[in-house]
């Protein structure tokens, strides 16, 4: 017997040595390839004249954009070139992530609906969506339907102020006026106050056992304090509407057709991800506590709040983060469209000067980063809404 066991721990033995060497190889082979990949990298920047690091940011950049967020001309340098097209990255995913979840919502919703016909049209919207590449639903968007709107001259105005054309859509453009400090402190006040009547009622239910409409509770004093304040400031906000002068609208905000087309492309593509997400939380919850409710006398709106959305939540969270991250990742085929986001800008960069690993890895750093924030904020929310054993 102790010959045996003598044996098998030798064997043993054996068998961990042999895993070990065996991970020691692949690691030096991991290295050896990193090592080729850094010299032949220095050998053919060296040949190309071209020097490393990231001194370059901050020489001029000579790039016409068309589209950003704070002030730009030509003469301003890389770095602050690459910073415009952060902000467009930004801005574009921020509304589509916006506009796409509540596309979704209906669209999931519509899913499971009763009505037959509406159901269907969502099935078919979401297979449609699901199956095309988002490169060619832009270039739809693009060529096919911003292509075909009218010149500014005949523009489509489906409400006043507001014109689509093919060279962009104009809209209203607020205007701060006189008062408009002492009216978003007012406003500040005012969701202080709705915050507070929401906790007050939350509390008042745990003690006492009795419902009060906390969210729309306060929801209804952040809205009559706020228009108090607007009327009482002399309406603070304005309107600056645009008007066709010569061969285009002047005055207002004009979003680009290439902002426009990535926006709807966006928002159209990850609604119907979005939308599968929430049909499947809503049918993952179990027909019997509906039918359960149903039997007691529950409202159909207490039953939706209180029982079928806190648990759909629990399965549409873990996916939707994902798509999210998608949308922020996807919004670099904007380089298709022309729309100078992070991606084309360092495109055009990296055809200047020739950085291309130094904007790649400005590239990865950034994407990284939003979406960390995204997946943190995400599973903030999903802790929120889990079920915690006891």
């Amino acid at each position: 017997m102790p010959f045996k066991t003598k044996s098998r721990s030798a064997a043993l033995s054996g068998q961990s040595m042999a895993s070990i060497l065996v991970q020691v190889a692949v690691l030096a082979l991991v290295l050896s390839g990193v090592y080729f990949l850094f010299q032949n990298t220095q050998a053919n920047l060296t040949a190309r004249g071209i020097e490393s690091g990231f001194a370059f940011l901050g020489h001029e950049a000579g790039l016409p954009i068309g589209d950003s967020l704070i002030e730009y001309n030509p003469t301003k340098s890389y770095g602050y070139a690459f910073l415009i097209g952060i902000l467009n990255t930004l801005l574009v995913s921020a509304i589509a992530i916006v506009l796409s979840t509540v596309l979704g919502i209906f669209v999931g919703v519509a899913r499971v609906s009763p009505n037959w016909l509406l159901a269907k049209v969502a099935a078919i919207y979401v297979e449609t969506l699901r199956n095309i590449p988002l490169l060619l639903t832009l270039i739809f968007v693009y060529t096919v339907v911003i292509g075909s709107l009218p010149h500014p001259r005949d523009p489509i105005s489906p409400v006043e102020g507001v014109y689509l054309t093919k060279r962009g859509v104009f809209v209203p453009r607020p205007v701060v006026e006189d008062g408009f400090i002492l009216f978003m402190l007012a406003v500040m006040i005012a969701g202080a106050i709705s915050i507070s009547f929401w906790i007050w009622a939350r509390n008042h239910k745990k003690t006492t056992g009795r419902s009060v409409p906390g969210v729309l509770g306060g929801l209804g004093v952040f809205i009559v304090i706020s228009t108090l304040a607007f009327l009482a400031t002399g309406g603070p906000v304005g309107a600056e509407l645009p008007a066709y002068s010569g061969l285009n609208f002047a005055g207002g905000l004009t979003l680009k057709p290439e902002f426009v087309s990535l926006l709807v492309g966006l928002v159209l593509y990850t609604a119907a991800y979005i939308g599968e997400n929430v049909r499947s939380g809503i049918t993952s919850v179990h027909a019997g506590q509906i039918e359960a409710a149903n039997a007691l006398g529950v409202s159909r709106g207490i039953v939706t709040r209180l029982i079928m959305l806190p648990q759909a939540l629990r399965v549409t969270i873990p996916a939707t983060t994902n798509d999210y991250a998608s949308l922020v990742k996807n919004s670099s085929l904007a380089v298709a469209i022309g729309f100078p986001d992070m991606v084309s800008i360092g495109g055009t960069i990296i055809g200047q000067n020739g950085q291309a690993i130094e904007i790649i890895g400005m590239w990865m750093a950034v994407y990284l980063t939003i979406n960390l924030l995204i997946s943190l904020a995400m599973n903030f929310l999903n802790s929120r809404v889990q079920i915690v054993e006891r």
